[in-house]
C-alpha cells in the first residue's frame, strides 16, 4: 500500500538492501483515517498475523517532522503477536492541518487511532524524539489505560544541564518548492544533523516524505506543527506524573540524550523504569541499529507482559515444577 497521490516507481528504494528490509517494508498494511476535533488523522495498521497470542496492540509514534513510515521496517516484526499501528500526527504525514497544535490535541489524536485500530485494552505506545514528548503527555493523562510507554531517544535535561547546553527550538519551514521529486529528495536531512550507514532506510523514509504541490514537489510536514511552543510545555512533569510502566531506549552516541540526561531520566521515572542504551546508536536509533532496537523492544515488551497479575500467577504455578523450560511465554511459538 503506498500514496496513491505518488507513482510507485518514485517511492522504490534503488539503494542495495537486505532482504529484511524488503521483506518488512512489503508487509501487508493498511491505510486508515480516523477524525479528532474536525482534522483527518492519518495511521498505517499491520494486522497481527493468524493466531497471535492476544488482542492487544502497539501505537507507534514518529518524531518532529516525520510520519508514520518511519516504522515501516520495525511494525511487521511485532505482528506476530500484536496488532501494531503507527500514527501521523496532525500537521505531519498524511494527515490534515490545525490552526494550532499542542501535546493534548496530540494525545486526543493517539487515543483516537488507538480506539479506531482496534489496539485492544492496556496496549503499550512507542514514541521516538518528538513524539515521546508526545507519549509522556499521554502517558500522563491516559496512562492507566495503557500496557506500557516506551520512550526513545526524548530527552528531558536536568536544570542544570538545560542552564549549561539550552536546546534552541528546531527551524522547521515548508515553503521550499523543488521542481522534481528527485531533486527535493536529494535535499532530504536527518535532524539533528548525523550520519547513518543504513542508506536505503534513509532512502526509503525520504521517498515517504514528499508530496506533490502546485509547481513541484514539497515536504509533507506543515512548518507550524514544530513550533516553539512545544518547548514550553511541562514534559519534565508529564514524565514524572506518567500513570503506567515506562522505559527509555536511546543511543549510545545520540547528540541529544547523553548517558547523564538518561540518568535523571531514570530519576524522574522512578527505580522500575528500564533504561537501554543501544551500542552504535545515534538519535534515530531504529534507523541506526534497526535490529537492535527491535531486540530491545521485545525484551521489555515481554518482560512487562510476564509481570501482568495473570502471568505471575501463571508463572508462579509453572515455577512449582522447578524449570524455568515448563513456563508459558507470552509470545507465541513460530
Amino acid at each position: 500500500m503506498n500514496d496513491p497521490a505518488i507513482p510507485a516507481d518514485l517511492l522504490t528504494v534503488r539503494a542495495p538492501a537486505p532482504d529484511w528490509f524488503r521483506r518488512t517494508v512489503a508487509a501487508p498494511k493498511q491505510s486508515c483515517r480516523v477524525t479528532v476535533e474536525g482534522c483527518p488523522i492519518h495511521y498505517l495498521l499491520w494486522p497481527a498475523e493468524p493466531g497471535a497470542a492476544r488482542r492487544r496492540g502497539l501505537l507507534f509514534v514518529h518524531g518532529g517532522g516525520a510520519h508514520a513510515y518511519w516504522w515501516a521496517f520495525i511494525a511487521p516484526y511485532f505482528t506476530r503477536d500484536f496488532r501494531v499501528a503507527a500514527i501521523d500526527l496532525s500537521g505531519m504525514g498524511d494527515s490534515g492541518r490545525r490552526e494550532s497544535y499542542g501535546a493534548e490535541l496530540r494525545a486526543k489524536e493517539m487515543r483516537a487511532v488507538i480506539a479506531d485500530a482496534g489496539l485492544g485494552e492496556r496496549p503499550f505506545v512507542i514514541g521516538h524524539s518528538f513524539g515521546g514528548f508526545m507519549t509522556m503527555k499521554f502517558g500522563a493523562q491516559f496512562g492507566d489505560e495503557l500496557g506500557g510507554a516506551v520512550i526513545v531517544d526524548s530527552p528531558i535535561r536536568s536544570p542544570e544541564e538545560e542552564a549549561q547546553r539550552p536546546l534552541s527550538p528546531p527551524k522547521w519551514a515548508n515553503k521550499r518548492i523543488y521542481e522534481s521529486f528527485d531533486a527535493a529528495r536529494a535535499r532530504f536531512r536527518l535532524m539533528p544533523p548525523q550520519s547513518c550507514d543504513n542508506d536505503f532506510i534513509v532512502e526509503f523514509i525520504a521517498r515517504h516524505s514528499l508530496m506533490p504541490v502546485a509547481g513541484g514537489w514539497t515536504w509533507k510536514f506543515d512548518g507550524a506543527a514544530m513550533g516553539a511552543r512545544r518547548f514550553g510545555e511541562p514534559f519534565r512533569e508529564y514524565l514524572q506524573a506518567v500513570r503506567c510502566r515506562a522505559a527509555l531506549i536511546f543511543g549510545e552516541k545520540s547528540a541529544l540524550v547523553s548517558r547523564g540526561t538518561a540518568s535523571y531520566m531514570s530519576s524522574l521515572m522512578g527505580p522500575h523504569a528500564p533504561i537501554v542504551e543501544v551500542p552504535e546508536a545515534q538519535h534515530h536509533v531504529m534507523l541506526d541499529q534497526p535490529l537492535a532496537f527491535v531486540a530491545a523492544l521485545r525484551m521489555l515488551l515481554d518482560a512487562w507482559i510476564r509481570a501482568e497479575p495473570g502471568q505471575r500467577d501463571a508463572l508462579s504455578e509453572a515455577g512449582d515444577n522447578g524449570c524455568a523450560s515448563n513456563r508459558e511465554s507470552p509470545y507465541t511459538a513460530d
